[in-house]
């Protein structure tokens, strides 16, 4: 990459990761992302257990689709996640990309979404998680524009394994760093255990009926979640 290239990406992600706090730091860089590349949106999110706990995104879109995934547990974003190697789903509306996701290329079209690009925060041997890039027409990603993509994803991962937590992270102690997406994320967790004595089942069985209610309703499993923990829905009568 010429050096000119690497200068203009470097002071883009000074700019927008100037000033910012711990939990804005995801956000920040997916918005350096956007204005790197030629996407309409990206989303960042850590690997979970059983789910992905997105902590940023670039835009209320960006934000929605990786819930979509997580919701469906199928998507470019989580195999890149489960296979720490990038994801360039080109066209989600027709070929090869559409029929290996078809629901969630369905809902991606939805959304005005047409390409995913998703990239692994690590390798193979450890992958804490992806980048996510979303683009509103189909089409490859120019080898420059992979480059710059894995240079983002790049100093996500250093940046997300830099964050303080604990004692050091001051008002953002006990993890709350991961920004408001995250914090979220804790209902979910409220939400299996909750199914688990609703129903007496296993929490990969919690967790696949939660994600079978939200996709039958239309709706994510953070919002069902939500409305689980708030004592509006249950699942004990089902």
């Amino acid at each position: 990459m010429p050096d000119r290239n690497r200068q203009r990406i470097a002071e883009v992600i000074a700019q927008e990761l100037r000033g910012a706090e711990p939990g804005d730091v995801p956000e920040r860089l997916c918005t350096a992302a956007v204005r790197l590349l030629p996407v309409i949106g990206a989303s960042v999110s850590l690997r979970g257990e059983g789910m992905p706990v997105p902590v940023g995104a670039s835009s209320e879109r960006a934000a929605h689709l990786m819930e979509v995934q997580a919701t469906l547990g199928d998507g470019p974003c989580l195999h890149a996640a489960e296979t720490g190697a990038p994801v360039f789903a080109s066209d989600l509306t027709a070929g090869r990309d559409a029929s290996r996701w078809p629901v969630f290329a369905q809902q991606a079209a939805a959304a005005g979404v047409r390409a995913v690009y998703a990239l692994p925060l690590g390798d193979r041997a450890v992958c804490v998680g992806t980048l996510d890039l979303y683009r509103d027409s189909p089409g490859e990603l120019a080898a420059d524009e992979v480059r710059t993509a894995r240079l983002v994803a790049d100093v996500l991962t250093v940046a997300l394994m830099a964050l303080p937590r604990g004692e050091e992270a001051g008002r953002y102690g006990d993890d709350v760093w991961l920004s408001r997406l995250a914090t979220g994320h804790d209902g979910v967790h409220q939400a299996i255990g909750m199914v688990m004595a609703q129903r007496g089942v296993s929490p990969d069985e919690a967790l696949a009926l939660l994600r079978a209610h939200a996709f039958a309703e239309g709706r994510t499993v953070l919002d069902l979640s939500q409305d689980m923990v708030h004592g509006t829905t249950r699942f004990d009568g089902d």
